[in-house]
C-alpha cells in the first residue's frame, strides 16, 4: 500500500515542477520582452530626440572680398585718399535690391515668383513693398503690395558685391562698363538692371517673365569721389571719361557717315537739270 501511495505523490510532485518550471520560463520571456520593449522605446526616443535636436553650425568661412579688402584694398585706399586713420577708410555698408512690379496691380501671383527668385539671388528671404499712398491716375491704392525689396548686410552683402562683379556683369550683353555718374553725392552708387537673368542662380526654365531691379549701394565715403574710388577699388567695371569720351566720338562718327549715306542717296535720286535754250537758238 505505501508503494501505491508514493507513486501518485511522486507523479504530482514531478508535475507541480514541470508547471513551476513553465510558469518561472514564461515569467522570464515576459519580463525579457518588457525589458525589450523598454530598450526599443528608449532608443526611439533618443533617435526622435536627435532628429528634432539643431545640428550643430558649420564653421563660417569669411567672404573672399572683404579678406582681400581688409589686407590689400584697405591699405591702398589709405595711401591714396592720404587717410593716417584705418577706421576713416571708406567700406561698404549695405547693399539693398529693389524690384519693382508694374504687373502687381492687376496680377498679385506675379509677386510670388519674384519673392522666389529674388531670395535666390541674394541668398535671403525678401519682403514686400507697398505703396505709399494712392494714386488714382495709376490705378494705386494706399497699401497695395507692388514689388519685393531685400536688405544685404556683412558677409551676405560681400558675397553678392563679389557674384555681382565678376560674374553677373560681364554677362550683360553688349556690356562696356557701368555708368560713373549715378552717385548721390554722398558717396553711394545705384545701378539699373533690365533683366534679372543675368545672375547665373537663376533656373531660366522657371523664370516667366524677366523682370528688371535696382540695387542700390550704400558706403562710408564721404563724398563721390572716395565712393568712386571704393568702388572701382573691389572691381566695380566704371566707364571714366576716356570711355565717354572714345563713344561719343563713336556716335558722332556713325552718326556723321549715316548723314552722309542719306546725302548720296537723295543725290543719286535727284534728277539731272534739264539745260535751258539759249536766245541765239
Amino acid at each position: 500500500m505505501a508503494d501505491k501511495k508514493e507513486k501518485p505523490d511522486k507523479v504530482d510532485q514531478a508535475a507541480k515542477a514541470e508547471q513551476t518550471a513553465k510558469s518561472d520560463a514564461a515569467a522570464k520571456a515576459k519580463r525579457e520582452g518588457k525589458a525589450r520593449q523598454a530598450q526599443q522605446k528608449q532608443a526611439a526616443e533618443e533617435a526622435k530626440a536627435s532628429a528634432a535636436a539643431p545640428l550643430p553650425p558649420e564653421p563660417k568661412l569669411p567672404a573672399r572680398l572683404r579678406v582681400r579688402f581688409e589686407n590689400e584694398i584697405a591699405p591702398a585706399l589709405m595711401k591714396e585718399l592720404k587717410i593716417d586713420n584705418k577706421m576713416r577708410v571708406p567700406r561698404l555698408e549695405k547693399i539693398t535690391i529693389n524690384m519693382a512690379l508694374q504687373e502687381a496691380r492687376d496680377n498679385v501671383k506675379i509677386l510670388d515668383s519674384a519673392l522666389e527668385e529674388l531670395k535666390v539671388i541674394a541668398g535671403q528671404k525678401p519682403v514686400l513693398t507697398r505703396a505709399r499712398k494712392a494714386i488714382s491716375n495709376f490705378k494705386l491704392r494706399q497699401g497695395m503690395p507692388i514689388g519685393v525689396m531685400v536688405t544685404l548686410r556683412r558677409e551676405k552683402m560681400w558675397e553678392f558685391f563679389d557674384r555681382l562683379v565678376n560674374i553677373s556683369l560681364p554677362r550683360v550683353r553688349d556690356f562696356r562698363g557701368v555708368s560713373d555718374k549715378a552717385f548721390d553725392g554722398r558717396g553711394n552708387y545705384s545701378l539699373g538692371l533690365k533683366e534679372h537673368t543675368i545672375f547665373p542662380e537663376l533656373n531660366l526654365d522657371k523664370v516667366e517673365k524677366v523682370k528688371g531691379l535696382t540695387i542700390s549701394i550704400t558706403t562710408t565715403a564721404r563724398s563721390d569721389f572716395e565712393g568712386q574710388t571704393l568702388l572701382r577699388a573691389l572691381g566695380m567695371p566704371m566707364r571714366g571719361a576716356a570711355e565717354r569720351e572714345a563713344d561719343a566720338a563713336k556716335a558722332a562718327a556713325a552718326a556723321q557717315a549715316h548723314a552722309a549715306a542719306r546725302a548720296a542717296v537723295a543725290a543719286a535720286a535727284t534728277p539731272p537739270p534739264t539745260p535751258t535754250p539759249t536766245q541765239g537758238a
